[in-house]
């Protein structure tokens, strides 16, 4: 009987000893966090190439002195 019980408390020691050190969720978080830094260059990225676009237009525009309308 106590063999049993020893038997029994160490598969489930081992069981949940495993669960806390396997790792392969750990992959998927990291793809994750890169994921998202990628966007926010991405997004860092079109936001500079916007305001220099913009900022080419508009002196483009006050070169040519404005459409009256």
């Amino acid at each position: 009987m106590l063999l049993s019980a020893y038997t029994r408390m160490q598969t489930m020691w081992h069981a949940t000893k495993s669960r806390f050190v396997d790792e392969r969720g750990v992959v998927s978080t990291e793809y994750g966090l890169l994921l998202v830094l990628i966007a926010l260059a991405i997004v860092a990225a079109a936001t500079a190439l916007g305001l220099a676009i913009s900022g080419v237009f508009t002196k483009a525009n006050t070169q040519l002195g404005g459409v009256s309308g």
